[in-house]
């Protein structure tokens, strides 16, 4: 069914703080089926006639009266109400949208898998000190090893939740320690080859898996741009997840225009997709990404063009001409 309607009041208790405020209805209007309407009113307030603390604002009763029309109305356009202790025109303006306009779904976009690797005393360092191996629930966790170290005696569960861990820090140690004794100053510029030279260095690690492998290799590689670009059997480009970025595109705005416009000319080799199979089972995987975006401010912003340098630097010079004359006046006065 229909959409929100938003508006937005220049009164955050008193002060001029803008808020916004939404109208939800489930019984709208047959014009306003699939439609949002905003209102920006930040413009109508008056001066309160005694302050409050900082609250020194407050919506006349002619203010709320002409912000329930506008309302009412549901037509685009501006209002003007005279504000006589402000001596002021203030504005009211409605817009109105269809709900597209801000329903949006996320895309991801990807680089290829482009990197370069080495096996040496760096890589290795960052291997060790990286949270593949320090921090990873599937491998070991150094702080959750130290808090189970700790409870003496450990239950059950806590006794098993420890010897995985130990498992785990013989599994780091090991790697480590094969690495170690395979250092060289060959570069691969081909990751598949990178991980094949990986692979044969840590043959004799207990708990090496391909995931695990390819996860080593990630951490002893970086991107470069120069690398083979790694393709799958049938010929794919693969993506490289560390790259991973995302892009909210509205649901009526045309997805490859916009990477052409937005995303292409950053990143040209760009693979964008969205992760969504709606076949398969949702899942932390396989999530519908939609969402709706409210940017207020983007659709009532008008540029107003700054004062010239020469104007503000007259305006400066002036005022220092003015206080200098002051200052003189008063060490005369003071004579």
């Amino acid at each position: 069914r229909g959409m929100f309607t938003i508006y937005l009041l220049m009164r955050f208790s008193c002060t001029d703080i803008a808020i916004y405020a939404f109208i939800l209805s489930k019984g709208k209007r047959e014009e306003r089926e699939g439609k949002v309407q905003f209102i920006d009113a930040t413009d109508m307030w008056t001066p309160l006639k005694r302050s409050l603390g900082k609250k020194r604002r407050e919506i006349s009763k002619k203010q709320i009266t002409l912000i329930t029309e506008m309302y009412s109305d549901f037509a685009p356009g501006k209002k003007t109400i005279w504000d006589e202790k402000r001596k002021h025109d203030c504005v009211i303006e409605s817009k109105i949208f269809d709900r597209e306009e801000f329903l949006y779904k996320e895309w991801s976009v990807y680089q290829p898998l482009q990197r370069s690797g080495a096996i040496n005393a760096e890589t290795i360092e960052a291997l060790r000190n990286s949270a593949y191996f320090t921090a990873n629930t599937n491998i070991f966790n150094e702080a959750k090893f130290e808090e189970l170290e700790e409870n003496n005696p450990r239950s059950d569960a806590d006794e098993k939740a420890y010897q995985k861990q130990l498992k785990g820090r013989e599994f780091t140690a090991s790697v480590i320690e094969a690495l170690t004794t395979h250092i060289s100053d060959t570069v691969y510029t081909d990751f598949s080859k990178f991980e094949i030279a990986l692979k044969k260095a840590l043959a004799d690690v207990d708990g090496l898996s391909p995931s695990r492998l390819g996860g080593i290799a990630m951490e002893m590689s970086v991107i470069d741009k120069t690398a083979v670009i790694q393709k799958d059997k049938k010929g794919n480009i693969i993506i490289d997840p560390t790259t991973k970025d995302t892009e909210i595109i509205r649901l009526n705005q045309d997805v490859k225009s916009y990477m052409d416009a937005e995303v292409f000319p950053h990143i040209p080799d760009a693979i964008y997709c969205y992760e969504f199979d709606e076949k398969k089972a949702e899942s932390t995987t396989n999530k519908e990404r939609l969402g709706a975006e409210f940017p207020f401010t983007r659709y009532f912003y008008e540029y107003r063009e700054p004062e010239k340098a020469d104007d503000l630097l007259a305006q400066f010079m002036e005022l220092e001409s003015s206080l200098a004359e002051k200052i003189a006046a008063l060490q005369k006065g003071a004579k």
